[in-house]
């Protein structure tokens, strides 16, 4: 993407106008399957359909219509997809969502967090 482009692109807006996630980070679930459509892991029908699987459970179970839900429901939609891929099982995203949490208690505050922080055997405070 050159100069030109960047100034183009605008972010991701609900239809309020507000951004849809709360937080750059959260923005990343999408990329995320964005990544995965592109690499014919998944076709984008399989992304809209188990997204708005999500989002309709999220609306049963009452959840307010706000960035919170909408940045669960994305999230719960790319760990389906990934499970469901069977390329990473349910123990195997556990363990690495248990993982990156060690790696997050193990790191001091500002610094970076590195997954390494997270193995096996590393105690986190």
């Amino acid at each position: 993407m050159n100069a030109a482009d960047e100034t183009t692109v605008a972010p991701l807006a609900s239809r309020d106008g507000e951004p849809v996630f709360a937080e750059p980070w959260q923005a990343e679930v999408l990329a995320l399957a964005f990544a995965l459509i592109q690499e014919n892991i998944v076709t984008a029908a399989e992304w809209s359909d188990t997204l708005g699987a999500a989002l309709r459970q999220a609306a049963e179970d009452g959840d307010p219509d706000d960035q919170t839900t909408y940045y669960m429901a994305t999230l719960t939609a790319l760990e389906r997809i990934v499970a469901t891929d069977g390329r990473v099982t349910t123990e195997g995203l556990s363990e690495r969502v248990e993982q990156w949490r060690r790696a997050y208690l193990n790191t001091p505050h500002g610094q970076p967090v590195k997954l390494s922080a997270g193995a096996k055997g590393q105690r986190a405070p």
